[in-house]
């Protein structure tokens, strides 16, 4: 059967100006591994817990007493192709419950033919800087953002070298940052790194 792929958008809610990813992958990518993708477009590095929710239904990562019901599923036991069908169809992606960053995913094409040069997941393109990790959710990033914006606040220097490295690519954070190349080369590694192999 030929392989479909998807065109999606993804939009951080409650953040203005709007942070945002345009990218491609497989229509039969696992919930797991759209994660993964999601976490190399947008930026995040992992290391807090999430969910995908599709209307009442919600995927997880591990189910435990906390994620123990009838509306709660593990991500990898899906499809997107099972959930997503036609163009317009969204949901909502959480990351790190205690801070919150919601995400709205939208279906933009149900059939988009790759171009000769796109890698079967690629990032097309985006706008802004995703936020540092731990900065304190839409409200403290907002503050963060004052504070490197002004070299006269107290804080501002200890803001800085704080944020140092989280751009691979740029010196000093900057939330107009956007290195389309740096996240496409990540998610060529993602690509072959995670392909079944054949064994012999």
């Amino acid at each position: 059967m030929k392989q479909k792929y998807y065109l999606l958008r993804i939009e951080m809610m409650e953040i203005e100006p709007l942070i945002w990813r345009r990218f491609v992958v497989p229509a039969e990518i696992s919930l797991d591994r759209l994660h993964d993708v999601i976490q190399i477009i947008m930026g995040w590095k992992d290391s807090h817990l999430h969910e995908f929710n599709f209307g009442k239904q919600r995927f997880v990562e591990n189910l435990d007493e906390e994620f123990d019901d009838e509306t709660t599923s593990l991500e990898a036991s899906v499809r997107l192709s099972k959930l997503f069908k036609k163009k317009g169809d969204s949901c909502l992606y959480v990351y790190d419950f205690g801070e919150s960053w919601a995400h709205r995913l939208t279906l933009e094409s149900s059939d988009y033919k790759l171009r000769e040069d796109d890698c079967e997941i690629s990032c097309l393109e985006g706008e802004r800087a995703c936020p540092p990790e731990d900065v304190g959710g839409p409200p403290g990033y907002e503050e963060f953002r004052k504070i490197i914006k002004n070299p006269k606040n107290k804080q501002h220097a200890s803001m800085v070298a704080w944020a140092k490295g989280f751009q691979p690519t740029a010196e000093n954070f900057d939330p107009e940052y956007f290195d389309g190349d740096a996240i496409n080369e990540t998610l060529g590694c993602f690509v072959r790194w995670s392909r079944p192999r054949k064994l012999d």
